[in-house]
């Protein structure tokens, strides 16, 4: 038989009662008594690691598909199984494991992991996905789990890896939970499992995920504002139907290869060294590094074949452009604009993404987030091509919005009003969900919530722009990067939590975001960190600099080492603008912006956490990561 949470709470506190009662001395007491009751809840803990502790808990729709005791330094995952996160995490603290399964509706079903640690501290985290694959995010589970919270994730009700997106072919109902049906699910399911394996109430609950994770993130918010008391949002892909239909138009931009528009993927890279040799200084600071793109203004004439102005070096390399290449090149800056009147209906990539633009201009067909979408989500029709795509399908998108993914809803009165916290980080180098979208959801949440007042709303919700980061994590000019984001971790190693070395809420912003929940404390800043080899972090410190709370800025000191954080301050504000426009002129067309012991990991499990990228993605990072292009 099964006891309530409440009665096994009871149970639990008569016996930690008796255990004091009968020590003989205080010494005892205070050693070895509080040291037997600590191993009896250790004990219970394995005990109930079993099937009968969740099934009897478990609605009619759901079943418990594995529950396995975890000792401390082991591993588990789905390798053999699980298309979006193959590799497993390693040296998990002692924990149980367990994988539930959840019918969604009569022709779907998603899955659901738990890690349940030994020594929890009463917290809840839950983990988001990426991109449109579908796994358990064991990875980043593992390296929740290792702060001590109790840790869940859904497979969002399909497997495949990030850019296959065939599961969604004539499919609503796996659409659905791949939307928000599954994440909400995770979350209402968890929490009552939780409560019953431990006797006890969950303390607070938190979210953290990136890219598609980010998204998740939202949605649940909006549709649930009481499922979290602290919200971890990153690089959010919010604008479903807006996002993927641009990425489909894109192709177009740059599509076919023999076209003379045509920018090749090898020359990406040259071109964004170039844009951050004219912008680097734009800040005061010649560092390597773009910390003010909205400033920048980018000399298109030094960076064609035929230079009006005169020779340069770039326009004279074999990466040089010319005219339609440039006007390429601008498009992406300009973001998605209607044929027929000319509207921005979202805005376009900051100067400095130009090195992972290739995630979303350079595929044989085009990019699957774009085509891919538009085939199996919009229009049901896997035999749709780039070259087919007209802005008629941006209208059907927005009207399906299939799977009520899309999150827009920028009334977060509810979650502000219960007390829950957010913060939104963006890479200011992001070359797949433009930095301006995550300000743009930002900038309509203020004006939405709180009347256009930012200072009212950074009460509750702020946001965190990181210079010289990439998609999530990374970056391709040495900027600081790391601080405790969603799959950051994981993208040093797969034994790795946190910021190695600096598992500290001045280093990690999760650990800051449970601070400002639970103590009141608000974000300012977060120190953000990279090594001489970046995603190594056993390689040694390359630099540190905060990264400042909108609308503050990094500001450096003017004296003291550039590459040391204590040389920096938050102070200033930057403007947050999310309109676009650089036409064919010699703008930049810059949408403005906004502003202990973890493992020292290394850079050979490092592309496994690279699924947030598309298949070709993965191949170019590895190669380059090899030295072999």
């Amino acid at each position: 038989m099964r006891c309530s949470g409440s009665l096994q709470l009871s149970i639990n506190l008569a016996v930690v009662v008796t255990l004091l009662l009968t020590a003989p001395t205080t010494a005892q007491v205070n050693g070895d008594t509080f040291a037997a009751a600590n191993n009896w809840f250790k004990n219970r803990r394995q005990t109930s690691c079993n099937e009968d502790t969740f099934a009897d808990v478990l609605p009619s729709s759901a079943s418990v598909e594995k529950v396995e005791y975890v000792s401390a330094g082991s591993t588990f995952g789905e390798a053999l199984t699980d298309l979006m996160y193959p590799i497993s995490p390693t040296n998990l603290p002692e924990l149980c494991a367990v994988i539930i399964s959840v019918k969604s509706s009569l022709v779907s079903t998603y899955r659901f992991g738990m890690f349940l640690p030994v020594e929890w501290n009463g917290r809840f985290l839950t983990v988001g996905n990426g991109g449109f694959g579908g796994g358990i995010n064991w990875l980043d589970m593992g390296a929740g789990v290792r702060y001590g919270f109790a840790v869940v994730s859904t497979d969002t009700g399909h497997n495949s890896t990030t850019a296959d997106l065939q599961w969604a072919y004539n499919q609503p109902e796996r659409r659905t939970d791949w939307g928000y049906r599954a994440l909400h699910g995770t979350v209402q399911t968890s929490k009552s499992l939780i409560t019953t394996y431990y006797g006890k109430p969950i303390n607070k609950s938190y979210y953290s995920g990136c890219s598609t994770g980010g998204r998740q993130g939202l949605k649940e918010v909006q549709i649930s504002p009481d499922s979290f008391d602290g919200v971890l949002v990153g690089a959010p892909a919010w604008y479903t139907d807006h996002l993927n239909t641009w990425v489909g138009k894109i192709a177009t931009y740059n599509w076919p290869a023999d076209d003379s528009k045509h920018i090749p993927w090898e020359s990406l890279e040259p071109i964004g060294a170039e844009v951050v040799k004219q912008c680097d200084s734009a800040d005061g600071v010649t560092d390597g590094i773009i910390s003010s793109p909205e400033l920048c203004n980018i000399n298109w004439d030094s960076m064609k074949c035929t230079n009006n102005g005169g020779r340069s070096d770039f326009s004279e390399s074999t990466n040089c452009m010319n005219d339609e290449q440039v006007t390429t090149l601008q498009k992406m800056y300009d973001g998605f604009v209607l044929d027929s009147t000319g509207e921005q209906v979202m805005p376009g990539y900051l100067p400095g993404s130009e090195a992972q633009l290739y995630t979303v201009l350079n595929y044989s067909d085009a990019s699957p987030y774009g085509v891919g979408y538009i085939r199996y989500f919009v229009l049901n029709d896997p035999m749709f091509m780039a070259e087919q795509y007209n802005d008629s399908i941006l209208q059907l998108a927005t009207t399906l919005d299939p799977g009520n993914s899309t999150a827009d809803d920028y009334n977060l009165t509810s979650f502000r009003d219960r007390g829950g916290k957010m913060l939104l980080y963006h890479g200011g180098a992001d070359g797949l969900v433009p930095t301006t979208a995550g300000s743009l959801y930002y900038n309509r949440t203020v004006q939405t919530t709180s009347g256009g007042n930012v200072t009212e709303a950074r009460d509750f919700f702020r946001r965190l722009e990181i210079p010289g980061m990439q998609h999530c994590w990374n970056t391709p000019v040495d900027a600081p990067w790391a601080m405790g984001g969603a799959s950051q971790a994981a993208a040093l190693g797969n034994d790795t939590y946190s910021v190695p070395g600096y598992t500290d809420a001045a280093h990690d912003v999760l650990l800051a975001l449970v601070d400002w929940v639970e103590k009141g404390e608000p974000v300012d800043q977060v120190i953000a960190t990279t090594w001489k080899t970046s995603t190594d972090a056993s390689s040694g410190v390359l630099k540190q600099r905060p990264v400042c709370a909108y609308p503050d800025t990094a500001t450096y000191n003017g004296s003291g080492n550039v590459d040391d954080a204590a040389s920096w301050s938050c102070g200033g504000s930057k403007s947050s603008s999310s309109g676009s426009g650089s036409g064919s002129g010699s703008g930049s067309g810059s949408s403005g912006s906004g502003g202990g012991d973890n493992g020292s990991g290394g850079t050979s499990e490092s592309a496994a956490s690279m699924t947030y990228m598309n298949p070709f993605s993965v191949i170019v990072d590895v190669f380059k990561a090899l030295d072999i292009i």
